[in-house]
């Protein structure tokens, strides 16, 4: 069975904070998890960056306005509060 980060030696897991939550998401099962749907058509959130309003749709996501990438794990899915924000300037790896 694959290692999905969350006690393995590349650290992080489904319960950590920023930067370290969002890599987990995006790598998770190999990639899979990034781009899946969240349950009940997202979660409505304000960019952790620029303040703007906008609908998270999948485990990582980026705001509409300024770019800002944000990620919730499929445990927290259902709250809104759990959504951890990359940090000012984060880029995703294909965006590198």
């Amino acid at each position: 069975m694959g290692d999905c980060g969350s006690c393995g030696p590349s650290g992080g897991g489904p319960f950590s904070e920023g930067v370290e939550l969002v890599e987990f998401v995006y790598q998770a099962h190999g990639g899979a998890v990034r781009n899946a749907p969240i349950p009940d058509g997202g979660l409505k959130i304000k960019c952790q960056g620029c303040g703007e309003g906008f609908v998270l749709k999948t485990f990582v996501g980026k705001c509409p306005k300024c770019g800002g990438v944000h990620a919730v794990s499929p445990p927290r899915c259902e709250d809104p509060d759990a959504v951890q924000f990359g940090g000012k300037g984060y880029k995703l790896p294909e965006d590198r």
